[in-house]
């Protein structure tokens, strides 16, 4: 179990390090020094956020499955993947791992005015448009399809769900970014949250609330809708096993058969 919580709380912390340290840069360095536009340094933002998780999801992911969300965590717990136990001990990690991740980055770059934490109003690139209710909603809605990707990619052993997760990341990156930063992860936004203070940590909740709410509504709409129900699983694999047996059947009289005509020849 020790390796889980070393692999959850490392992947968490390179996550904020990996993901946010590319915000700081982009936005407090790249944009103010070349004057560039916030379309390109959003994308550069959202892939290094896709990038370090597609990473993750190959290296840690044969640990501990790579939640390195609590949205994530509690989802698979729904989903009845994870213990209870498990979920606490994940978020745990998850936790103290962005912490550690901002406290890098405040090393780093030498501040902590600018770790990239969540916000809206005042805290959002589109001020006038993401309230506190839009950004409940927006992060809420991103989770959602996030987390219900992360259940249906992981649910069977998969060589290509690393790129499908990373690369949804960078997607609900694209779409947030502009409106709340993009959390659609409580561990990632607590991190930058703490050491930043002020608003961003007056704001930290809706990062925290709105997205277990879509991580919760993905497991359910996943388990209810998307998951093929126990009953039809079971009648389904009971006719596998019929037809199997049935197959058996039939190759061992044929077997019987040209056996009887070898020993008559």
């Amino acid at each position: 179990m020790i390796r889980k919580f070393i692999s959850e709380f490392v992947g968490t912390m390179l996550l904020v390090i990996f993901g946010c340290g590319a915000a700081v840069a982009a936005n407090q360095y790249v944009t103010s020094i070349y004057n560039i536009a916030l379309p390109f340094t959003m994308l550069l933002i959202a892939f290094a956020f896709g990038l370090i998780l597609m990473a993750l999801v190959y290296t840690i992911g044969k640990v501990s499955g790579c939640h390195v969300n609590p949205a994530v965590s509690i989802a698979a717990l729904i989903d009845g993947r994870i213990t209870i136990f498990e979920c606490v001990y994940y978020v745990c990690a998850q936790v103290l791992g962005g912490i550690t991740g901002a406290a890098a980055l405040a090393w780093v770059f030498g501040a902590t005015t600018a770790l990239g934490a969540n916000g809206y109003e005042t805290l959002s690139a589109l001020p006038k448009v993401t309230t506190m209710p839009v950004a409940l909603v927006v992060e809420a809605i991103l989770t959602f399809v996030f987390v219900l990707v992360v259940l249906s990619s992981t649910k069977k052993e998969n060589c290509n769900s690393g790129i499908v997760i990373g690369l949804t990341l960078t997607l609900v990156h694209i779409m947030g970014i502009p409106f709340t930063g993009t959390s659609v992860n409580p561990a990632r936004s607590i991190g930058p949250a703490l050491l930043t203070g002020g608003v961003a940590l007056e704001q930290l909740w809706v990062f925290i609330v709105a997205p277990l709410v879509g991580g919760i509504l993905a497991a359910l709409f996943y388990r209810f809708v998307i998951e093929e129900p126990t009953s039809k699983k079971a009648r389904v694999e009971t006719i596998k096993e019929k037809d199997t047996d049935e197959e058996k059947v039939e190759v061992e009289e044929k077997t019987k058969k040209t056996v009887r005509k070898t020993k008559k020849a």
